[in-house]
Parts: structure tokens; C-alpha cells; sequence
């Protein structure tokens, strides 16, 4: 099988920091505390985030429910046999990412979630993917609760979820409370959240921590997060993420952060600087601020986190911490120009049982991927001796649905984006994916005019036949220079900020464009470009091919 334990002689690195509990804390009811005196209890945290449908293996094997519970049963049964208790977490966002799950509304990872146990979950901006009633349906699938303090039906006191939720392990009382990003009223459709705020989570979180010390008598607080770890608080024009909240909470308030959102493993090389370039299966020291621990397991399922924790006399002890990879593979040279495939630790076994559940839900979901989305009438051009060379209906098309779902004026992507052409007739997601089968995910951010001037000098340089040829919508040039643009038929205003949607891949410096994902303006939707893609289908079919052909897009040098 494999190992779990670096049994931390990563002493050196947690140094078996100790935080205050609330043992202590006075209370309304005053009530003495269940534990006993000078007798050490222990308990298990392990925690997962942002799974986005991932209930099956990935095509080579990595990650995947099935062995997630290998790992998690495993664990259950060596804490119960030294007398402990568990409780698994999630950070949330289980919506959206792989067809398979997303057009069964991620029923099956619910499913495979029970399965293996989960006790509680944060409420992510992509459970909003969906509308309520969808989401209250999930609710029901689920044997664990949705929690979210911050979350309100509009203009009321009244919470759409569960505040929190409080667990007894061996006299041990742990509360957990849930907290959603409140961006999330930015990048979920408004339909989507209409009659619903997401309040500034730490007011909330100092709102619910005073009402669970004052009914509740605490020994432990968890906050289970989607709000996202910024290294050192450093979060740009995204909301308050997790550093902040404990940085902003009294010291001792708050004794754990389970986070999601920003999708990295947090294990920190110093104070407040992370590992960049994590290793799986290496050594991992969680964050700390404030007396806070700040944890955060990348994302899809492909660690589980775990945290090893004493309680004795009103005082927890963090006396372990480790970020166990599920099946993580890295390429190894063979030394005559081919590679192989190698686990980064031991191979886990799928849990069989588990396998056998969700086998069903993986052949209904990849023949739902067969169902119609919409109509097209003509052809829509994606093939690579055209998209690489000049603009193309497809470009423009797709284009429009990043823009429609972003509400940006400006829509920008490469060539070596788009694989594949559609033909007339019924469109399949399928169909979609052929056509973009990278799950990028789209984004945006602002650039005054004189910021876009520059940015497409870099863009309109990439040389025809390239993957980098640049493919833009509502941008014209008016004559044959690159100062004589026009933004949707208007001259640019160098001093107006325009907001440009792309996707996640271009945003990072791929195929040598401006790299803005580091700009303060910038979002990552989440949202995978084939399902901005579909959704947008649906909504406009039939669609006519002809209604995007780029009529005098760039006009020749």
C-alpha cells in the first residue's frame, strides 16, 4: 500500500505549536466542560476544497473518489484504534468542471461524498453555477450539511444555509461554521442569485463565533471557508480571503480555517510565503496568523489534508500535518529521449464498492454528453488551416459567449485555441468539447485604452500559422495603422478603462501575451470555456452561422 506519515520530525517545522481553545470561555449557560483534567484527547481533521466534478479518475489515473475513500477509511480506522475521533471538511465549489458530473448536476460526486463521509461542507460561488432549487436538491443528495453564514435571502435576517454546525468528538466540542466568498455576486449569473446577498464575511464571522461561544460552550472553532488564501493577505480586487478574516478576528477567536477558492495547497516556506511549486508527497507546514491555522489542499481531490490534533486541559496541540497525494504521477526520463509515468508516493487502490456506485454515473454522463444543446445552420469555421491564418466565424462566436457571460467590451483569444469546425445541424456538448477540449476556464480584467494600445501590440504581432494568431471581437482597426482602433465602432478613449474577457491560459503569458493575471482587476471566472460555450447555444439557437462572419474585422496593412 502506502505510507502516510512523516510522523513530523517536521517538528522542526510546526514546532507543535499550541492554540487556546474555548474551553475557557465563559459562557451564558456556565456549564462545566465534558472533557476531564490532565487527560489528552486526540482528534483528526482532514479536509479537501474545490473538487469541480471530479468523482472519477482523470485518464491516467490520478485522483478519483473511489481511492479518496481508500485513504479517508484507512485513517477513520487507525484514529478509532488509538482511541480518537475524525471529521472530514470540504471548502467547497463541488460544482463545475467535468462534463461527466456537470450534466448530472453533480449528483455522483454527492453521492461518492456520503460514501466516504464527509461531515460539512462550505458553500462555493460554483454551487451558484445553479439555481437554488437545484441546489436545495443537492442539499437532500447530500447526508452532510451546506454551511454558510454569510449567505442571506435579500433585504432579510434569514440565512439561505446552516450557520454551523457543531460535533462532539469524545467530549471534545468542535463547532464548525461555513463562510462564502461574497464576490460570489459577481461571478455566479444573477439569475442565479437573484433574492440572495453575500454579506462581508467577517462581520459575519465575528457575528457567528459570538453566538457559538455564548450557546454552545466550544472547546474548538473551525471556520470551513471558500473565500481563498492570498499569500500574506495580498488578495487585489478579490474579496477578503482567509489570511485577512483571521488576521481581522481577536486572537483566539478562531482556531482553524478548513479554505477553497484560490486552489493551491498551502504550505508555507516562511511566514506568509508559500511554496510556490509544491511537491507532492514533501513535507507541508500549514499557515498561521493570528493563532489561527490555515489549511487548503489545491483542489479537484487530489490530496486529502490531514491534521493531527491533542487536546489537554482547555490547550490544542497541531502535532501533525500532511498533504497525502490520491495516485499523483510525475513524468520520469528514461534516458533515450522517452518518458514514463511514475506515483509521487504509493499507489492507492480504488475502494471497489465505491467504484461500482459511480461506474453507472459515468456511462450516463458521457452518454447525456450526446444529448442536443442547440441548432446551427451553415458552418461554423474551426478548422486549423483557417483559424491560425485569419479571422473566422468561429472566433467570433465564441467570443461572444465570453463576452455575454463576463459582460466585457473587448473579447480576445488565440487561434490554436479553437480544434475544431461545426457543422449544420444538432449541436452536441460533445460537439462543444471537440472544439474546445482544454478546459481553460474564462476571465477578465480592465485595461485603460492607452494599457489596450500596448496590449495588442503584443497580440496583433503573433505571425499567421501560429497557435498565438489572435482572434478579437469588437475591436476594428479603422485604418492601416494600430493607433487607428475602434472599441464596438467607437474611437478608443485612451483614458477610459475597458473590461477584456480571455481565457485563463492567455491571461498567464500563453503563447507570449501580456501575462494579467497578476493585475488587481483581474477575475477567473471559474467557469470552463466549453460550458460558457453551450450555455450561450442554448440560449441563441438556432444559430446561424452567417450572423459572425468578421466583416471587415482587421483591414489589411
Amino acid at each position: 500500500m502506502y505510507c502516510f506519515k512523516f510522523k513530523l520530525s517536521l517538528v522542526i517545522i510546526l514546532g507543535l505549536f499550541s492554540v487556546n481553545s474555548f474551553a475557557a470561555v465563559a459562557t451564558k449557560q456556565s456549564t462545566a466542560p465534558t472533557w476531564e483534567k490532565d487527560k489528552p484527547y486526540s482528534f483528526t481533521i482532514l479536509h479537501t476544497n474545490d473538487h469541480h466534478g471530479h468523482f472519477w479518475q482523470n485518464d491516467i489515473g490520478e485522483y478519483g473518489l473511489a481511492a479518496q475513500k481508500t485513504v479517508v477509511d484507512q485513517i477513520r480506522k487507525e484514529v478509532s484504534e488509538k482511541g480518537g475521533k475524525l471529521l472530514l471538511l470540504s471548502g467547497g465549489d463541488i460544482n463545475t468542471g467535468i462534463p461527466e458530473s456537470d450534466v448530472l448536476q453533480a449528483k455522483p460526486d454527492f453521492m461518492g461524498m456520503n460514501s466516504i463521509g464527509y461531515d460539512a461542507m462550505a458553500v462555493g460561488n460554483h454551487e451558484f453555477d445553479h439555481p437554488l432549487a437545484v441546489i436545495r436538491e443537492q442539499q437532500k443528495w447530500a447526508h452532510f450539511p451546506f454551511l454558510s453564514a454569510n449567505t442571506y435571502f435579500k433585504n432579510t435576517d434569514n440565512r439561505v444555509f446552516d450557520a454551523y454546525k457543531m460535533f462532539d468528538l469524545n467530549g471534545i466540542r468542535v463547532a464548525v461554521f461555513g463562510l462564502t466568498t461574497d464576490d460570489t455576486i459577481f461571478l455566479a449569473s444573477p439569475k442565479n442569485t437573484d433574492g440572495v446577498e453575500f454579506r462581508k464575511t467577517l462581520p459575519e464571522a465575528e457575528k457567528v463565533i459570538s453566538q457559538i461561544k455564548n450557546n454552545e460552550r466550544p472547546d474548538m472553532i473551525i471556520a470551513v471557508t471558500h473565500m481563498g488564501h492570498y499569500e500574506n493577505g495580498e488578495h487585489g480586487s478579490m474579496a477578503l480571503g482567509d489570511v485577512e478574516l483571521a488576521r481581522g478576528l481577536k486572537p483566539g477567536d478562531l482556531n482553524m480555517i478548513v479554505g477553497g477558492h484560490s486552489q493551491n495547497p498551502v504550505c508555507m516556506a516562511s511566514p506568509n510565503k508559500r511554496i510556490t511549486e509544491y511537491v507532492p508527497g514533501t513535507p507541508c507546514a500549514p499557515d498561521q496568523q493570528n493563532g489561527t491555522w490555515i489549511v487548503q489542499a489545491h483542489e479537484w481531490g487530489k490530496y486529502v489534508g490531514r491534521a493531527d490534533f491533542v487536546f489537554l486541559n482547555g490547550k490544542i496541540t497541531l502535532e501533525n500535518y500532511q498533504l497525502i497525494p490520491i495516485n499523483l504521477k510525475k513524468e520520469v526520463d528514461n534516458g533515450n529521449d522517452t518518458k514514463r509515468l511514475e506515483y509521487y508516493t504509493s499507489e492507492i487502490e480504488q475502494d471497489k464498492k465505491l467504484l461500482e456506485t459511480l461506474k453507472p454515473y459515468q456511462d450516463q454522463g458521457k452518454q447525456q454528453l450526446l444529448t442536443k444543446t442547440g441548432e446551427l445552420i451553415g458552418r461554423l469555421e474551426g478548422d486549423r488551416s483557417v483559424v491560425r491564418y485569419q479571422q473566422s466565424n468561429m472566433g467570433q462566436l465564441l467570443l461572444s459567449a465570453f463576452i455575454e457571460k463576463t459582460n466585457a467590451d473587448v473579447g480576445i483569444m488565440a487561434g490554436g485555441m479553437i480544434r475544431d469546425s461545426l457543422i449544420e445541424g444538432n449541436i452536441t456538448y460533445r460537439d462543444i468539447l471537440k472544439v474546445e477540449p482544454f478546459g481553460n476556464t474564462v476571465v477578465y480584467f480592465e485595461l485603460t485604452g492607452r494599457e489596450l494600445v500596448e496590449y495588442l501590440k503584443v497580440a496583433l504581432s503573433k505571425k499567421q500559422g501560429s497557435g498565438g494568431y489572435t482572434h478579437l471581437k469588437n475591436i476594428t482597426l479603422a485604418g492601416n495603422t494600430i493607433s487607428d482602433i475602434k472599441i464596438n465602432n467607437e474611437p478608443i478613449d485612451l483614458q477610459k478603462s475597458y473590461r477584456i474577457t480571455t481565457l485563463d491560459y492567455l491571461a498567464a503569458g500563453g503563447d507570449g501575451y501580456p501575462v494579467t493575471n497578476t493585475s488587481p482587476t483581474y477575475v477567473d471566472t471559474g467557469y470552463r470555456d466549453a460550458d460558457v460555450i453551450r450555455e450561450y447555444i442554448e440560449a441563441h439557437s438556432p444559430i446561424n452561422a452567417a450572423d459572425y462572419e468578421p466583416v471587415n474585422f482587421i483591414l489589411e496593412k
